[in-house]
């Protein structure tokens, strides 16, 4: 007969029977809410926004030893949608424990992050061992457009002017076994969705027509597959990918009058979101005058970049990976954007979780025994900060 599973990994199977797709809390944060209750802490609902838009959110804070740190843990319960259900070989919302995995929509990102966190928590008063103050933020909007979650949050917190010292986020940072990679910051994320018109003509008389191509093609030069810069001591260089290119209402003997182009830019701190936009604006107007169109050139920048510097609460999370896995975990900006980009305006940021290999599939799920050792971790990084104010 097998072995009861733990407490974090039963949190975390009760948790993905939760099924709590983007905006719906679907039971999640009440099922959060009890388990934080029963352990102390003070827990506060932030709905935020309205009809459709309106997303559940929770706060939870214990005090503790004022001499201590202010531990926070950020999460996210919402998840993305299953797929096709049928390819599943457990049903998405089931936490189906089989072959030592734990089977499940959010197994990974990152509903078993947050049950180890709270695991760990409990491990720790289960042997006596003091902790400072310790919070959750937990949102239900980051697999969406994350208006009404995380960043709404950050207002209120500074608004009590509740500020924690520190705040890990629980994303599954690991790409393919525990312990490998803290992500002390993230890249920034500039779109541009460039519209070129020029005149409508017959392919047969071009003299007669303005292609709205050839312009197009050369403002998008510099951000097709380019590096923009050489990187920094915390970055790698940043990137520009081309990502659409369309012309309106094609007809194979007709010059367009206007031609569509989308690229996207993750930068580092080398840059910033005026500074790309001002140079790519120079150039495309330069383009535009050589070539005698005309352009309309839309942006979004979803978010900015930011590094946390190694620090004495990322040495105690790096001694404390160590200790439970036997592995230095490195130091990562690498990958693509989190709730870390707001929460980085209300205290230092790191994000460390579970192995992420098996995030937004079908089939998504993490071993057991990962959930285990992510407890240990969470368990032993507390006591480290801890003790650390105790010397």
């Amino acid at each position: 007969m097998s072995a009861s599973p733990s407490y974090g990994v039963d949190l975390s199977a009760r948790l993905i029977k939760c099924p709590s797709v983007t905006p719906h809390e679907a039971g999640a944060l009440d099922l959060l809410q009890g388990e934080l209750e029963a352990l102390g802490f003070a827990v506060t609902r932030l709905p935020f926004g309205e009809g459709d838009a309106r997303i559940d959110n929770l706060f939870a804070i214990r005090q503790g030893d004022a001499n201590a740190p202010h531990i926070a843990f950020a999460g996210h319960t919402d998840v993305v949608p299953v797929g096709d259900e049928a390819a599943w070989s457990h049903a998405p919302f089931s936490g189906t424990i089989s072959d030592g995995k734990l089977f499940g929509r959010g197994a990974a990102d990152m509903k078993g992050g947050i049950a180890a966190f709270i695991a760990a928590v409990k491990s720790c008063d289960e042997a006596n061992k003091p902790t400072g103050t310790i919070s959750l933020i937990i949102t239900g909007d980051e697999e969406g457009v994350a208006l009404n979650g995380t960043v709404k949050m950050v207002d209120w917190l500074k608004s009590e002017q509740i500020i924690p010292d520190f705040c890990l986020v629980g994303e599954p940072t690991n790409p393919s076994s525990m312990g490998e990679v803290i992500k002390n910051g993230r890249r920034g994320s500039l779109t541009g969705k460039l519209t070129v018109t020029g005149a409508q003509g017959h392919v047969a008389y071009p003299h007669l027509a303005n292609n709205p191509v050839p312009a197009l093609l050369d403002m998008l030069a510099p951000v097709n597959s380019a590096e923009l810069d050489g990187g920094n001591d915390y970055f790698d260089p940043s990137t520009a990918e081309v990502v659409d290119l369309h012309i309106p209402d094609a007809a194979g003997n007709v010059i367009a009058n206007r031609a569509f182009g989308q690229f996207n830019i993750r930068f580092n701190t080398e840059h910033s979101q005026d500074s790309l936009m001002g140079w790519l604006y120079e150039h495309f107007t330069r383009v535009a005058d050589d070539k005698e169109v005309r352009f309309d050139i839309e942006w979004v920048c979803n978010a900015h970049p930011f590094v946390t510097a190694p620090n004495d609460m990322l040495s105690h999370l790096q001694i404390a990976i160590e200790s439970v896995t036997a592995t230095k975990a490195k130091l990562s900006t690498s990958g693509g954007t989190s709730d870390a980009r707001f929460l980085c305006h209300l205290c230092p940021v790191a994000e460390f979780g579970l192995v992420g290999q098996t995030m937004h599939k079908v089939d998504e799920h993490v071993a057991i025994q990962d959930i285990d050792d992510l407890t240990k971790i969470y368990a032993t990084f507390i006591e480290n900060c801890q003790l650390s104010s105790d010397n």
